[in-house]
């Protein structure tokens, strides 16, 4: 209840309240603040105005009985389901200014909506976020990664927002996996409402997890203050798409804070929506480039779990050959025949060289000998893409 109560006067993360709390207890740091013993004057005011219309003992008392009601709970660091990930944030410093960079401290308190064990759904997870007005490639990419990351049982983390959020959630559902949504609100007021029936899918099937009170609005800093949650509770962060200013290029800056694995998606240089993604890549060198699951399941993973393949063309029938075969091939018309003296003439290789090679690519399957000369298999030929040198 004490937890409950600090987390309604003071918004998640302050760095005072949470000092109090390890040093003190959650139940002496509310006594402190409701008697007015706070050094910090911005903390005092904003206890004394959010105790102006009631006691905060009782908001939390009536948020318990609130989220009971709904099927929700709250879960506290002593639980035995409380999430490990957040406690970096303890030690989390940040070079950028403002009360949103300061105030990074780990949660006093989660509230959660679903039956898994919450510790338990993020310790194999990874986040994927992006922007809203996803463009049709960053909501292709992202089904692809979603999707993929689900059916190798990695929980899919992601805010709950139009756009790429969606699509993560609903791939990682369509995949029969399990998905966490973080919200910026309390579990129980969906936002945006468009999302109702998504989230209730989530509730359903995987987790709605958010900082605030049941019934708390999701105000536009709220999300600033949510996304450091989603960094530090999960191995890596994927940002699909993400334009010059967006929440995702903030997530990311946490995530690289924090240590975890920070990857980012290209896109079209000329797409509004890829200008975060690219300058991420440029602002931070701990950031990787990934395209596909194979990449991200790379990163994630533990050593020696996923390799990813390096991308490579279609196999042909000339991989393989020793240096003087591949020449003697390359000497052989694609059109036509040509005799041994030609192609040593046109290789510049020795005659018995030559026709040591030949036997070697016959056996192969490359050439065939005519009446004429030494022509072309159609494996060859079809595998072989060249221009004829024209004679002379």
């Amino acid at each position: 209840m004490a937890r409950v109560a600090l987390t309604y006067l003071a918004e998640p993360g302050n760095r005072v309240v949470w000092q109090l709390v390890r040093a003190y207890g959650a139940e002496q740091t509310l006594e402190r603040l409701m008697g007015g013993d706070i050094a910090e004057a911005a903390l005092r005011t904003a206890v004394a105005v959010r105790s102006g219309p009631g006691d905060p003992r009782r908001v939390a008392e009536v948020a318990l009985r609130r989220a009971e009601r709904l099927g929700a709970r709250v879960v506290v660091p002593a639980d035995a389901e409380w999430p490990g990930g957040v406690e970096a944030l303890a030690m989390l410093e940040l070079d950028a200014g403002g009360r949103i960079n300061r105030d990074v401290r780990p949660p006093l308190c989660l509230w959660v909506r679903g039956s898994r064990p919450l510790g338990d759904a993020f310790e194999r997870s990874v986040a994927v976020v992006g922007a809203r007005a996803a463009t049709p490639y960053g909501q292709h990419v992202t089904t692809d990664l979603a999707y993929g990351l689900a059916e190798q049982e990695w929980t899919v983390v992601s805010g709950g927002a139009f756009g790429i959020d969606a699509a993560a959630h609903r791939s990682a559902l369509a995949a029969g996996g399990f998905t966490v949504a973080v919200l910026a609100c309390g579990v129980d007021r969906p936002y945006p409402m468009g999302n109702s029936g998504l989230f209730e899918q989530i509730a359903e099937s995987g987790l709605l997890m958010s900082e605030w009170l049941p019934g708390a609005e999701p105000l536009r800093h709220r999300f600033l203050i949510r996304n450091r949650v989603i960094a530090a509770a999960t191995a890596g962060t994927v940002v699909v798409e993400a334009a010059a200013r967006s929440g995702a290029v903030q997530t990311m800056s946490r995530v690289v804070a924090l240590n975890r694995r920070a990857m980012v998606v290209p896109g079209p240089v000329t797409s509004a929506m890829s200008v975060g993604c690219h300058e991420l890549l440029r602002r931070f060198p701990e950031t990787r480039l990934v395209t596909n699951v194979a990449h991200v399941l790379d990163e994630v993973g533990r050593i020696g779990e996923y390799l990813a393949e390096p991308a490579r063309g279609g196999d042909h029938a000339r991989d393989g050959l020793d240096e003087e075969s591949a020449l003697v091939l390359e000497a052989v018309p694609h059109h036509g025949t040509a005799g041994p003296e030609q192609l040593a003439a046109r290789s510049g290789l020795g005659l018995r060289t030559v026709l040591r090679r030949l036997s070697l690519l016959e056996l192969k399957g490359l050439i065939v000998r005519r009446e004429d000369g030494i022509a072309l298999a159609a494996l060859a030929r079809a595998a072989v893409a060249r221009t004829d040198v024209p004679p002379g």
